[in-house]
């Protein structure tokens, strides 16, 4: 029995020795005959992309050729690059002040005649139109909540910075925590507040919610770290206070840090359009922004009006950022150091 048993398990063995042989021959087969007519596909679809694409294959000299003509034209022109860009973002700018000085019945037209160019359109919307009051509201508005910023942030922020309180961490983490809340959620609460101190349709009630910013403490206090404490030690040592110091030394040296909190604090308020929009039910009260859709509600159809009315708002951002260039680069690319 032990001989018919060891003699049945070696015939098996062999057996299944045998198809596992001849299983793993036939998938080497078919393995390799898939990798053979995917080499050959692969030849075909290199054929078919070089014969459809024939017309456009060139030679490695003619290939040189091309990459010399192109590195010649950069190296004759180094600022191509540039004046494309330059053109693609002037001219949808350029396209507006050429419609605000284009007579109404030439608006529809895509042909320019530059000998029809009037300023009709900028004398219109100012004499018909409270416009210098609108302007003037805006004026008060951006400077007035500018300033505020500008003092109250860089306190903060020196605060945060340089003197050692209790709870000075704990703050700057509010400070940070608030800069993730949307405008947009505090401003109901904010009109029901105003609304009872009686600040509807008041300058009172578009720039006192906004005389301070968490984005400006957070950006005066990074500006103030990168200031060496030394020079205030210095200070110090002479006999200067620390409000002093402040003022004499510490301010001075933030020049950069505070144009460019003007900047971004004045552009904000001058375009700002939902806060004045909710707060202002007059034409006395409104801002520049609120009296141009007031506008363009009435007058739709007048587009080069309209485009008047846009260029007269955005010149004075223009202006601003050409006076304060340098500093407002020198600003961003220094501030957060530490």
């Amino acid at each position: 029995m032990n001989r018919r048993f060891l003699s049945i398990i070696v015939v098996s063995v062999l057996l299944m020795t045998t198809l596992f042989s001849g299983c793993s021959a036939n998938q080497n087969n078919t393995s390799s005959n898939k990798n053979e007519t995917s080499t050959v596909q692969k030849q075909d679809t290199k054929k078919s992309v070089t014969i459809k694409l024939g017309m456009w294959s060139s030679s490695p000299a003619e290939t040189k050729i091309v990459n010399d003509q192109l590195a010649a034209f950069k190296q004759k022109y180094p600022n191509i690059n540039v004046l494309a860009y330059a053109v693609i973002t002037l001219g949808p700018f350029i396209w507006s002040i050429i419609t605000s000085l284009r007579p109404t019945s030439e608006i529809d037209s895509l042909k320019i005649n530059f000998n029809h160019l009037t300023l009709d359109n900028y004398k219109m919307i100012i004499s018909q139109f409270p416009f210098l009051r609108w302007f003037a509201n805006s004026l008060i508005v951006a400077i007035a909540v500018t300033i505020g910023n500008i003092l109250f942030n860089s306190m903060a922020g020196y605060a945060l910075a340089r003197i050692n309180f209790a709870g000075r961490n704990l703050l700057f983490i509010i400070v940070l925590a608030l800069m993730m809340v949307p405008g947009q959620v505090v401003m109901v609460p904010t009109y029901i507040l105003l609304s009872k101190l009686g600040w509807v349709n008041t300058y009172w009630g578009l720039t006192i919610p906004f005389l301070t910013s968490s984005f400006g403490i957070f950006l005066m206090r990074q500006f103030f770290l990168s200031i060496p404490k030394e020079i205030e030690e210095a200070a110090t040592i002479d006999g200067l206070s620390r409000f002093r110091i402040f003022l004499q030394i510490v301010l001075p040296l933030s020049k950069p840090a505070l144009a460019t909190q003007f900047i971004f604090m004045f552009t904000g308020n001058w375009n700002s359009f939902l806060w004045p929009s909710l707060l202002t039910s007059s034409d006395n009260m409104y801002t520049l922004t609120v009296g141009l859709n007031s506008f363009y509600g009435q007058y739709y159809q007048f587009w080069n009006q309209v485009m008047a009315g846009a260029i007269l708002l955005t010149l004075p951002m223009i202006l601003i950022f050409l006076v304060f260039q340098k500093q407002f680069v020198k600003g961003i690319s220094t501030t957060g150091l530490k």
